[in-house]
């Protein structure tokens, strides 16, 4: 024992537990998402027992943990111990770097063994993975598995109707799988055979080991043969072509790596199958990726460029001036309309402006969207026409878009598809249920129509998703089957925990503030924070309603930072009437830890990954639980500890925050802190929120509350209605003057000032002075 190093331990600030309830705001902030990613970054580890292996597996984990543990605090104590030798610190880091090797890497003669069933089994429920087939099995199989029918009593058509379109199929098509997990990356390389160089990009990015969503979807998605190999009673289940997946898994658990890595692998496999049959590499367009938003789009690019080093995938952004090589059809192959779910307005909806789903929410935001997609589509029109017989196509393997600038690719600017993408073998739908939601929903079904290849396989991701719109997929999949003449692959769902419900590492806040200027002064409260409550320290993001309500807090807040910490540079505000560079530029500031409080919309509720948010503030209640949930989703990912949402509502929101508070409770009951007193959500909460009503629903998901779309005494500032009242007539004033002085002016020069509304001595009666 280094008796030096003991005595030093004396002068060493001892570390506060911050797990308990009582933990203090300095040890809580010791766990804040911005101090870094965890060494593992999964979200549920839970021991089932029964199963050796998983019993082994766990304690290894806690080993290496506790291992790491001790190596951290001897990094700690040179911190402080002067006397102790300075090349502990690297021998620390050549352990860590040991033990990530051991956790990514394997020999590479080592032959990895299948595990069987109840192995496999134990391992998908201890990480709360739930994989269903939910179509495509072999007819003769699946109708032997069906019991036989019993006489029950008689239904009426209505309920068959509703019982169907809200399953899609009945629940004895439906079957629980256990197939392979993927215990580790390096089983990439050597179990399903992924190229050595995507392998190697994965460890250089540094992942270490498999998140829930990646443990589950890999292995199916690389080689579906080998996942089934030691599952029984899937002889019904034909993987040959391929499958159709649906991937349900919490925000910020890796579902962007799960669908790369495929995409990425087929590509490299049919180009190593071509250059093997003499044929030369070229690159052609295999994978379409589609993303509500040009902020998911732009962060999808970058995440598969750098999974695509060294191996000559390119991975494109798709952008007005961009061609493809595409086949024309016929008019008369036009896909049908979707009938009236589908909104006319979508048409005119622009690629990057649609605030991820919810634009509906903000009118003047979706006309605005309109008119600048309308006047934007015309100028590309006309580039297009004229350069469209010089231009060559563009060299692109993996294409990542938005829906409306590759519908105005395909449908060249005018109503129907005029080409057709038949080389294109995987759809990934990212954010599907926003994809699939009317607002979305036509221009997405005519990319899906326009992918015209008999073995296309559709991947759809999100962390909500709906029965109906799982319901959807599956009807839309049996439908193009019998267009194109194929059997339908086996459509298979993965849900990680708890379905629709937030991530549990994350502290969750209801804060009731009776009127809007109630709101207001919580808010400084959180940016001046006192003792008691969660922390909330910068970064974080503050989600409103609409656009002007998000202007209007930008102006209330960008002087409440001191100058000496940066002042109102530190406070920004990002939506979609901004142009893109400036969006970017936000983007980039608050990534780089220049903004500390970013003000937007729903525009970046949805998959844009900011690691090191510390927390999340809905001024404005969600327009759904699957907004709430997004939102909060941007803060506590890949594990990341100490995040914190918190919901502020007033008496207007009321109707609408049980739908919010159940999303809250289900959250909680996920992470164990369900009847602890330190919940967000207590029983007599919810017992004394009103049930809020499926018309409700409906309108509040698409309008928002009414009362924050007029003004009024909806509007954010601190100013009294007495002032607010004489700055409009200053306003008007200066109007009323400026048309006086045109006026005269054109009196003048003899141009008719008779004709002018309002004109002559009656302008002075438009307007009665400061006291009107």
């Amino acid at each position: 024992m280094d008796i030096l190093k003991v005595l030093s331990r004396g002068i060493k600030p001892t570390k506060k537990c911050t797990h308990g309830a009582g933990a203090s705001a300095s040890g809580a902030a010791q766990l804040l998402p911005s101090s870094g990613a965890l060494p593992n970054p999964q979200f549920f580890h839970d021991d089932v027992g029964g199963a050796t292996r998983g019993k082994k597996r766990k304690r290894r984990n806690g080993a290496r943990d506790e291992k790491a543990a001790e190596d951290d605090e001897e990094v700690a104590l040179s911190d402080v111990d002067y006397f102790a030798p300075k090349p502990a610190t690297n021998e620390a880091s050549s352990k860590q770097r040991t033990i990530a090797a051991e956790q990514t890497e394997q020999p590479p003669k080592r032959k990895v063994k299948l595990l069987d069933e109840d192995e496999c089994r134990q391992i998908l429920r201890s990480h709360r993975l739930k994989l269903t087939v939910f179509s495509g099995r072999t007819e003769q199989a699946a109708a032997a598995t069906k019991p036989p029918k019993e006489k029950k009593a008689k239904k009426s058509k209505d309920d068959e109707k509703k019982q169907s379109a809200k399953s899609g199929e009945s629940k004895d098509d439906k079957k629980q799988i256990y197939t392979q997990p993927l215990n580790s990356f390096g089983e990439l390389r050597h179990v399903y055979g992924v190229s050595p160089q995507l392998a190697d990009n994965l460890t250089r990015q540094g992942f270490r080991a498999p998140t829930e969503v990646q443990i589950g979807s890999l292995p199916l998605q690389l080689q579906p043969k080998t996942a089934l190999k030691k599952a029984k009673d899937v002889d019904d289940i034909n993987v040959g072509r391929g499958i159709d997946f649906l991937g349900v898994a919490p925000t910020g658990s890796g579902k962007t790596i799960s669908f790369l890595i495929p995409a990425i692998d087929s590509i490299l496999r049919r180009r190593k199958k071509s250059e093997g049959d003499g044929q030369d590499g070229e690159h052609v367009l295999a994978a379409i990726v589609v993303a509500p938003t040009r902020e998911l789009a732009s962060q999808i690019v970058n995440e598969g460029r750098k999974l695509a080093i060294g191996t000559d995938v390119r991975v494109v952004l798709m952008k007005k001036s961009l061609r493809l090589a595409a086949e024309d059809v016929k008019m008369e192959d036009q896909p049908e309309r979707e009938g009236a779910s589908l909104e006319e307005d979508s048409e005119g909806e622009s690629d990057n402006e649609s605030e991820a789903g919810t634009a509906s929410a903000d009118g003047s935001e979706q006309e605005e969207e309109e008119s600048n997609a309308e006047h934007d589509e015309a100028a590309a029109n006309k580039k297009d026409s004229s350069a469209a017989a010089a231009k060559p196509p563009a060299k692109v393997d993996i294409l990542v878009t938005t829906p409306k600038i590759l519908l105005n690719f395909l449908s060249g600017g005018k109503s129907g598809v005029k080409k057709s993408l038949p080389q294109v073998r995987s759809l990934i739908l990212d954010e599907a249920d926003v994809l699939l939601d009317p607002i979305f929903r036509k221009q997405t079904m005519t990319i899906w129509k326009a992918c015209s290849n008999p073995d296309l396989s559709l991947t759809c991701w999100s962390a909500t998703m709906a029965s109906n719109i799982e319901a959807l997929i599956a009807n839309e999949i049996s439908k193009r089957c019998k267009r194109v003449k194929c059997s339908p692959k086996p459509l298979i769902r993965l849900v990680v925990g708890l379905k629709d419900t937030a991530v549990p590492n994350i502290t969750h806040k209801l804060i009731y503030t009776a009127t809007e200027p109630g709101k207001l002064l919580a808010l400084r409260q959180l940016l001046h924070p006192a003792d008691s409550g969660p922390p909330l320290r910068p970064p974080f993001l503050v989600f409103t309603q609409t656009i002007e309500r998000a202007q209007a807090l930008h102006d209330e807040l960008k002087y409440d930072i001191p100058l000496e910490a940066g002042g109102s540079a530190r406070v920004a505000v990002l939506h979609s009437s901004l142009p893109g560079s400036v969006r970017s530029k936000i983007m980039a500031r608050f990534r780089a830890g220049e903004v500390w409080v970013l003000i937007t919309t729903d525009v970046l509720a949805r998959g844009v990954d900011f690691a090191g948010v510390n927390g999340i503030v809905n001024y404005d209640v969600p327009t759904s639980a699957a907004a709430y949930v997004h939102r909060a989703g941007r803060t506590g990912r890949a594990g990341r500890e100490g995040g914190v949402a918190v919901t502020f509502y007033t008496k207007d929101d009321i109707p609408f925050v049980k739908s919010v508070a159940n999303v809250i409770a289900m959250s909680e009951k996920q992470a164990g802190k369900s009847g602890q007193d330190g919940a967000a959500v207590q029983k007599w909460l919810l017992d004394a929120l009103p049930k809020v009503a499926k018309d409700d629903k409906r309108k509040l998901k698409v309008r928002g509350v009414e009362s924050r779309r007029t003004g009024g005494r909806a509007t954010i500032t601190t100013k009294s209605t007495w002032d607010l009242k004489r700055e409009r007539n200053r306003v008007q004033a200066i109007e009323a003057s400026k048309k006086r002085k045109k006026m005269q002016k054109r009196e003048a020069a003899g141009g008719g000032g008779d004709n002018v509304v309002g004109g002559g001595g009656n302008d002075t009666e438009e307007w009665g002075g400061l006291d009107d």
